[in-house]
């Protein structure tokens, strides 16, 4: 499967059935030695009082992905795994 047939794809918690973002909208990370992906960092949504705050992003691990359907990426994130960092 190619990078870019990801893009528009959302992802869904299946530990809490919580949309975390779309694909389009994340970064992915990448392996430089294998080429694999390592993780996608997805974005917080935003609405107007976060225009003004800092921006958090939420990393989530390729190991997650539990399966990849035709517009929507099942992962599985409980709370150990649900990490949000500030962006600098």
């Amino acid at each position: 499967m190619r990078l870019s047939e990801f893009e528009g794809k959302e992802m869904i918690n299946l530990y809490d059935g919580g949309r975390l973002g779309t694909i389009g909208e994340s970064d992915v990370v990448i392996d430089p030695e294998c080429g694999e992906i390592e993780s996608v960092i997805i974005p917080r949504r935003s609405n107007l009082f976060n225009l003004w705050v800092d921006r958090q992003e939420m990393v989530v691990p390729w190991s997650t992905v539990k399966k990849i359907g035709s517009e929507v990426i099942i992962v599985d994130l409980d709370q150990t795994y649900s990490i949000y960092k500030r962006d600098i």
